[in-house]
């Protein structure tokens, strides 16, 4: 899954400045510290936490739904959920829905974690039909004829509290998509596509 290829590329390497080696050491020398402690201390650090859970919230600025969902837990995505968030995320023009890429999702998630909000996500556009994306590309020469959009692996969005163009940094430095940056509409494209950017 993508959010744990992006996690675990922050493994310190041999080709790291020493710097970061040592300050890796002394993490690793620190947890061995805890192996001194009581043994009272140790069996509460053994009580089992909450499971991890990844969890997002969407409102649909054209249909004005709204939706909070954890979407995957127990190291599984959760068929119920994604259906309920593809509903809230489908072309609202022709009521056509499809399965939005999870990978799509994690990127969501990952970025919101980063950028340390609780906010949910305003969705100008996610889902689109070839008939709407058809007749948008008409309408715009911006507009894909085979557009991501249209596959389910794109979405259009901002973030209340957050600067438009601190999502596209940290969009950005994920590299896992396209990334598209559009100030005059007030919105970023995230894609799933192969790592590109364009906009300013």
């Amino acid at each position: 899954m993508l959010i744990h290829k992006l996690m675990n590329s922050t493994h310190p390497s041999n080709t790291e400045p020493a710097h970061s080696r040592r300050r890796f050491l002394k993490t690793g020398l620190s947890a061995c510290t805890l192996l001194t402690l009581p043994l009272a201390v140790s069996a509460h650090a053994a009580i089992p936490k909450r499971p991890f859970e990844k969890k997002l919230s969407f409102l649909n600025l054209h249909t004005g739904e709204r939706i909070r969902q954890v979407y995957w837990a127990n190291g599984r995505y959760i068929s119920g959920a994604l259906r309920e968030i593809n509903n809230v995320l489908r072309d609202h023009r022709t009521g056509d829905r499809c399965a939005i890429d999870t990978d799509l999702f994690d990127i969501l998630y990952i970025m919101q974690s980063k950028l340390g909000s609780k906010h949910e996500f305003h969705v100008i556009s996610a889902y689109r039909s070839p008939a709407t994306n058809a007749q948008l590309a008409a309408q715009s020469g911006g507009v894909a004829k085979n557009s991501l959009h249209t596959h389910g692996k794109a979405i259009d969005i901002r973030l209340p509290g957050r600067r438009l163009s601190d999502l596209r940094s940290v969009a950005m430095s994920l590299q896992a998509g396209g990334v598209g940056y559009y100030p005059a509409s007030n919105f970023v494209h995230l894609d799933t596509g192969n790592f590109r950017f364009w906009g300013g």
